[in-house]
């Protein structure tokens, strides 16, 4: 293990952050950079090497956690990066974004905070690629076998990286105008600068993966003659419809999706537009949706300036600790304060919108909202708790429903779906239609990228064996896994 006793006199210290009136004033990442080197192999000798890692069981990669803990602690960032790399095709990905189910899984989380993982993790990879420990792996031969993907997010990226290195010719279709889904225009450059896709990217290139960016399957290219020209195709497209709010008013100017207003700040930071066409300044912003996605709108709205920013949920807000119903190591629903809500705004639970109030010009001027409150098992208004704020801009994060059926993707290729609208598929991943493969939130739904990597090299596994016959490539979930909850 790394420190015997590193459980017991070494404390839990966190990545540190630059000063929030600081960092509003850009959009780099949040964190000091380099501050974490100095630590972290302190923080990794803090883990237990416990006999039974559920770290590995909060963890759906099943990340090798107490392996590359010990290496980090012994400062064998080449070793550390292996291991790393042994599971997660993108550990710079996950150590940004994911919310660390391990971390909830930790044996020392039972009466002690958990050892910094993703922490440990972000600090290996950067390193990895400072030192130029990650390089191409381009396949030994190729099979002569062709697979499209179609998404380029994290489940597409992991699936077409697996299925390149196991010598297959893989072409990556994406409708954006550049790779990344997801990541690249729904995450907020503040959150993960684009750098770290961009050179992902440019590995895959050197391995031989191919990107042809803005095709949309269904719309510019028919997905039954995209079907006929390769051997097998992996669809990766996501839960990109969004949850809209169907209350009076919900037609005014100023209310837009998350995914409409998020992706045109990050066209501003790639260079392609000057101001975003949707923007906060000077506005009062109403953010609805208490998620990860509603923090980044949060955030956002701080960056451009706005007059004030209001985050509404309508479930109550959870607590600081652990609920008797939520044991260890399941992941609980905690009292999360993120770095966009430590730079302002007011948080509100328990509430629901009812209606908007524009001005004569259509414009969205406020947010009419009540208290409500569980009842007979059912969320029922509050009476007398009716009241208004200012909204001049509106934000609905209110998460997914599920893949875009209207461009005639799932029509095209002839996919039956599940009970919940999304793309069924059977233990290997395929879907009723020979060849056709699915991976991440298309299949499953809304989820994490953790879990969207983890499906794209299962999916990955199963389309190797459709076209091969076999398939050393690992499998680390099942489609009908899900995460540890209570």
């Amino acid at each position: 293990m790394a420190d015997p006793k590193g459980f017991l006199t070494t404390g839990r210290e966190v990545a540190e952050t630059r000063p929030p009136k600081e960092r509003v004033k850009d959009w780099n990442e949040v964190y000091v950079p380099g501050s974490l080197l100095p630590i972290i192999s302190k923080q990794a000798g803090r883990c237990m090497d416990c006999g039974i890692p559920f770290c590995h069981n909060g963890c759906p990669l099943g990340n090798l956690i107490p392996e590359w803990n010990d290496y980090a602690y012994r400062e064998d960032w080449t070793a550390a990066s292996e291991r790393l790399h042994a599971t997660n095709n993108f550990p710079e990905f996950t150590g940004r974004l994911c919310p660390a189910p391990c971390e909830s899984a930790c044996v020392l989380a039972i009466n002690q905070p958990a050892v910094t993982i993703k922490n440990v993790e972000v600090s290996i990879i950067d390193k990895a690629w400072d030192s130029g420990d990650v390089t191409p792996q381009p396949p030994e031969r190729l099979s002569g076998k062709t697979v499209a993907v179609i998404g380029s997010g994290p489940a597409g990226l992991a699936a077409a990286q697996q299925l390149t290195r196991a010598g297959h010719t893989v072409a990556v279709y994406e409708r954006a105008d550049r790779i990344g889904g997801l990541l690249r225009y729904g995450i907020p450059e503040f959150k993960m600068e684009k750098v770290h896709i961009n050179r992902r990217i440019e590995q895959m290139r050197a391995e031989g993966t191919k990107f042809r960016t803005e095709i949309e399957i269904g719309q510019d290219l028919d997905a039954a003659k995209l079907r006929k020209r390769y051997d097998a195709v992996v669809i990766a497209a996501g839960a990109t419809v969004s949850r809209d709010l169907p209350v009076p008013g919900r037609e005014l100017n100023g209310i837009h999706f998350a995914m409409e207003y998020l992706p045109l700040s990050n066209k501003v930071q790639e260079g392609d537009l000057t101001v975003s066409p949707i923007t906060a300044e000077g506005k009062h912003v109403v953010v609805i949706g208490g998620g990860d996605t509603g923090a980044d709108c949060v955030g956002t709205a701080h960056r451009q300036g706005a007059a004030s920013v209001t985050q509404l949920e309508i479930m109550p807000r959870p607590g600081d600790e652990r609920a008797p119903h939520q044991p260890w190591p399941t992941f609980p629903m905690l009292y999360k304060v993120t770095s966009a809500h430590e730079e302002g705004g007011e948080r509100v639970y328990s509430v629901s919108t009812t209606h908007f109030e524009g001005d004569e010009n259509g414009n969205v001027q406020s947010l009419h909202l009540a208290e409500v409150e569980f009842k007979d098992g059912k969320l029922t208004q509050k009476p007398g708790t009716e009241r208004s704020i200012p909204a001049q801009l509106v934000t609905l994060a209110m998460g997914f429903t599920g893949t875009d059926q209207s461009n005639g993707l799932v029509e095209q290729f002839g996919l039956e779906l599940d009970e919940r609208g999304n793309i069924a598929r059977d233990a290997d991943f395929a879907t009723n239609v020979p060849g056709v493969y699915v991976a991440g939130d298309a299949g499953r739904g809304q989820s994490l990228i953790v879990w969207a990597i983890a499906e794209g090299r299962s999916a990955a596994r199963g389309v190797d064996r459709y076209l091969t016959g076999a398939s050393d490539l690992p499998a680390p979930i099942r489609p009908t896994d899900r995460a540890l909850t209570a």
